[in-house]
């Protein structure tokens, strides 16, 4: 029998990062998405906002807080919660917890309502959280340094100059920083799940297969294969934010595709398609591979858009390992066991799906711009709602007990 009490919502200002962070971050992607395809909706129906509560274009405004909003709540539900973890230190107090939640959701009240704002309030309130987090976990990392952590924690670094490119171009002293902003964000986060992603797919991936009686047959990790997706997936994302395509940055993301999915390919897939919490991490990471082989033909001259290419990685790699990771840490994190309902099957099914759509559907469907965009977004509000629905519960309750 467990024991499991309510938890009130201001018991999420715990030391356990991932709470807040994790639900924060699905239901802001939920708003997020809502208030794009809002927007969108209007000027489909020909219709024109008088008021528009922030001041950046729209199209960067949702870039913006998909990938330092969303990825920024991602990034400091995981780090506040694996960093202890890796430095074999004891959690963060719930303080400092608490003061990071007020800081991130500080950055996006200042983003939606930047209109009413000075700009430099805005840049300062939505830059904080990332030099906040890595002054937090930076001490820990450097305590017992390993240099697959120090890779992956530094990639925060790269974030916060892009996060800051976009600061400078809205107020004023660039051109086109907010571009070279949003390509260093998403890239940055790929490049992260090609060295975190890259190391728990198999790992998980070997605990399930075992635990189910299998001592033959397991995924095989190859470190040379590793490093070279790992390092082609940071070259990329420093390199191409600041260089107009080219083959050069074709040849890199061809490499990023073939490494990682070579990785991919030694990792059984096919035996663990009956367990939604593995076959997730494997789907994201395909994902990936296939991002970087879009980016690789678009360069080369191809017909792939860059757009389209980056919404792969973003929307399928990006947001489909970031759920994976946030529903098995959720689970593991509270005592639970490590089976996902079906309804987050689906989702993780649904983040794939709209990946596909906005990725491809305009290629297929060149005059239905605003159909395939409402279908893309509203595939992922679905996905994000069964998250927050499923979820909910389980981060606001406490961890579960099992009297002996």
């Amino acid at each position: 029998m467990n024991l499991e009490k309510p938890m009130p919502v201001w018991g999420l200002a715990t030391s356990e990062g991932f709470r807040f962070f994790f639900l924060a971050a699905g239901v802001f992607s939920v708003v997020a998405m809502t208030v794009w395809l809002g927007w969108l909706g209007i000027h489909a129906a020909g219709g024109v906002l008088l008021y528009v509560p922030f001041v950046q274009p729209p199209h960067q405004w949702h870039a913006h807080e998909m990938i330092y909003g969303y990825g920024g709540a991602v990034l400091a539900g995981f780090f506040l919660t694996a960093v202890p973890n890796w430095s074999g230190s004891g959690p963060f107090a719930a303080g400092r917890v608490t003061l990071l939640a007020a800081v991130w959701a500080a950055g996006r009240l200042a983003m939606l309502f930047s209109t009413s704002l000075p700009a430099a309030v805005v840049a300062v309130a939505d830059l904080a959280l990332m030099p906040a987090l890595a002054a937090t976990v930076f001490p820990l990392i450097l305590k017992r340094p390993k240099p697959r952590d120090i890779v992956i924690v530094s990639l925060l670094v790269v974030m916060i100059a892009g996060n800051t490119a976009i600061h400078l171009a809205w107020l004023g002293f660039s051109s086109n920083g907010a571009e070279i902003g949003a390509k260093l964000g998403v890239l940055t986060l790929a490049a992260m799940i090609a060295a975190f992603g890259g190391r728990v797919t198999p790992m998980f991936t070997r605990n399930a297969l075992t635990a189910g009686g299998e001592k033959t047959h397991l995924p095989i990790v190859r470190d040379r294969l590793d490093a070279l997706g790992i390092a082609s997936a940071f070259i990329l994302a420093l390199a191409a934010p600041f260089v107009t395509g080219g083959i050069g940055l074709s040849v890199i993301a061809a490499i990023a595709a073939i490494a990682n999915a070579g990785r991919l390919a030694g990792w059984r897939t096919n035996a663990i398609l009956d367990r939604p919490i593995v076959w997730s991490l494997h789907l994201g990471f395909a994902m990936l591979a296939a991002g970087y082989a879009a980016l690789a033909v678009h360069w080369a001259g191809g017909p792939i858009g860059q757009t389209a290419a980056l919404h792969l990685l973003a929307i399928g790699a990006i947001g489909g390992m970031t759920l994976a990771v946030m529903s098995r840490a959720a689970l593991g994190h509270t005592g639970r066991p490590l089976v996902v309902s079906p309804a987050i099957a689906w989702a993780y099914a649904l983040v794939g799906a709209a990946a596909l759509v906005r990725s491809l559907g305009l290629a297929v469907f060149p005059n239905h711009y605003y159909a395939v965009m409402f279908l893309a977004g509203g595939l992922w509000i679905a996905a994000f709602l069964l998250f927050c629905f499923v979820y909910a519960p389980i981060l606001l309750a406490p961890r579960t007990a099992n009297p002996g």
